[in-house]
């Protein structure tokens, strides 16, 4: 779906494939319109039909036209509405699906700094409410506008024929009464949406609470999510109670303005029957038609409210429509081809924010099948590395190249297929273990899951459970405990079997045993594969081909376990406070010995790595 600058042209987008549809509504309410007017007409033929009759001749033969006149302008009616619904079945629950399925498309290729600062609950009720406003939107200019100001047109040429005060003054009317709801809608629309953003606030608020509800029972914070939503329940039912009382004032002006019109023309239908200017049939076809065409007008102004309402509810949910993909493919961008898996930073410079760069002139080169580690405190640059080569942000400049190939070149799709990646806390889809597994290889079959499980030692846990692989995991994996959540992203990578394998603390939650097993299965997806393994337990980086040491966004330190102890630097004293089992235990006694190997800083940066 092409990007929209308006919503009418969110609309158009959509609206064009059903053209010989749209006609067909409008037939619909030329119809339905001619035959609003034509019927009070009908009954004017036949009550002036017996008030006319003079005793002789049959009065059937003279009621006969009128009468089946009457009949078949209900008869069509009917016929009419039947056809309104067929058109309503064909259009409506196709567009809802294409509105949903355009929207979700859209929303999936923004990028992963647009979803950490949204709600996900909140995205998922404006893709929501975007299909069913803006249906009811489409109803509301074909049916309710559109047709009935036909209606009225019509309505007002039948009065003409009658006496042209009746046309005028409801005209002038009409046109006074109509202005007048416009531009009362247009604040409706205002209140509607203030509205329609609180309940959206309101919704993510509630998802954010429900999805961390292990957390709140965790720190017994039932009564503080309550009172915490309290804030946001009473903002929406504020928003809500302003909007509603200002429709009651707009419905209180809209009886006022109809009860004046009824009484004019009641007088005005007195006094030229008095004056014997219309006939019995002309009174009952003004009272008739006049009060039909009120009917008519009210519920166009009515429905002015719940259209700015529903316009309001698609403009709101439009923002994410409306707001441009930050990484975006290049026009006829290319696959990703990799032969080697050669990673490379040429002079990379980056930012989060202006005021902070993460990296600056960035040069490091990972050869073919090399196994690196990542070492160094939070915030140093690790994970910003990684989530560059993985294009979840764009580099301000410089080039990040795979087997000579800038990755800003190729499309996402293709890069990210090319590389496996097993986060520290994986999340995991409510859906079945299988499903999970086989993200990894779409099309899968039951002996490539039962192989990558047995793998990663998941196989057992998974086979214990009552459904098996059919069991579901629960909302990102809850109903599994950690372990079990890495075991199944590592099934899942080792299903991909992709060139290039990114591990972040991928046997953080195991315990000692089920890691070396895994360690096993871990060297074996290693091999002839280009390997990145972020780690703050320094042990699991004893077989890495080199360590690059980061600080503050810098590569401190660039070699193997053993040359980065040799130079008794940076990891060096990493190392020497993890071996010793406790901080306390690798930092000499100042007492005792006089000084400490370690400045009080570093003494309590150590103490805040190992707390990591």
């Amino acid at each position: 779906m092409p990007i929209s600058d308006t919503l009418f042209q969110f609309f158009w987008f959509f609206i064009k494939e059903y053209k010989l549809y749209w006609l067909g509504f409008f037939a619909v309410a030329f119809v339905w319109s001619l035959n609003l007017s034509l019927t009070p007409y009908s009954l004017k033929l036949i009550v002036d039909g017996v008030s006319n009759w003079n005793g002789t001749g049959s009065l059937f033969y003279e009621l006969a036209f009128p009468t089946l006149f009457y009949l078949g302008l209900i008869s069509s009616t009917w016929i009419t509405f039947r056809f309104y619904d067929y058109l309503i079945i064909k259009t409506h629950p196709s567009l809802q699906y294409k509105i949903r399925e355009e929207m979700f498309n859209y929303v999936e290729r923004h990028s992963y700094r647009y979803f950490q600062n949204s709600f996900a609950g909140s995205l998922a009720n404006k893709i929501n409410d975007m299909a069913v406003s803006a249906s009811h939107v489409f109803n509301h200019i074909i049916d309710h506008f559109l047709a009935r100001a036909l209606a009225l047109l019509m309505g007002v040429f039948t009065l003409f024929s009658v006496h042209p005060y009746f046309a005028a003054i409801l005209l002038i009317w009409v046109v006074i009464f109509m202005a007048t709801s416009i531009v009362l809608s247009k604040k409706s629309k205002k209140y509607s949406e203030v509205h329609s953003e609180a309940r959206s606030v309101l919704v993510g608020k509630m998802v954010d609470s429900i999805t961390n509800n292990l957390n709140v029972k965790l720190f017994a914070r039932e009564k503080f999510e309550s009172d915490y939503l309290r804030t946001y329940l009473k903002d929406n039912a504020e928003k809500s109670r302003q909007s509603r009382w200002y429709l009651f004032k707009v419905k209180t002006f809209y009886a006022i303005s109809i009860l004046f019109l009824v009484s004019s023309f009641l007088w005005l239908l007195v006094y030229e029957r008095q004056l014997n200017r219309i006939t019995i049939g002309d009174f009952a076809l003004v009272l008739m038609l006049t009060m039909w065409l009120i009917e008519e007008v009210f519920f166009i102004a009515n429905q002015l409210a719940p259209f700015s309402e529903d316009l309001g509810t698609c403009q709101q949910a439009f923002s994410i429509i409306s707001q441009k993909h930050e990484i975006i493919d290049i026009p006829n961008a290319k696959d990703l081809k990799v032969f080697k898996g050669e990673i490379v930073f040429d002079k990379v410079n980056f930012q989060y924010k202006k005021e902070k760069n993460v990296f600056v002139d960035k040069s490091v080169r990972i050869c073919p099948g090399e196994r690196v580690g990542l070492v160094g405190f939070s915030g140093s640059g690790k994970s910003t590395f990684v989530n560059l080569i993985l294009r979840f942000f764009d580099v301000d400049s410089g080039q990040i190249l795979i087997d000579d190939q800038d990755i800003k070149n190729v499309t996402q799709e293709s890069l990210r297929s090319q590389i496996a990646m097993i986060p520290q806390d994986p999340a995991l889809f409510h859906r079945s273990l299988f499903e999970n597994i086989a993200y990894g290889k779409i099309g899968a079959s039951v002996e490539e899951v039962l192989i990558a499980s047995k793998k990663a030692h998941c196989h057992e846990f998974i086979e214990s459970l009552p459904d098996g692989y059919h069991s579901l995991v629960g909302e990102r994996g809850v109903k599994l405990s950690g372990g079990q959540r890495q075991r199944i992203a590592i099934a899942r990578a080792i299903l991909k079997d992709a060139p290039i394998l990114i591990l972040d603390e991928a046997t953080s939650s195991l315990d000692s045993i089920t890691e070396n097993f895994i360690q096993n299965g871990m060297n074996e997806l290693m091999q002839n594969r280009t390997t990145i393994v972020i780690a703050h337990r320094l042990s699991t980086l004893f077989h890495m081909d080199r360590i690059l040491v980061f600080n503050e966004g810098k590569i401190v330190e660039d070699g193997s376990h053993a040359e980065l102890l040799k130079l008794e630097g940076h990891y060096c004293k990493m190392w020497s406070m993890q071996a010793g089992g406790f901080i306390a235990h690798a930092i000499p006694d100042e007492k005792k010995n006089g000084s400490s190997l370690f400045s009080f800083t570093e003494k309590q940066a150590f103490t805040n790595f190992e707390s990591r």
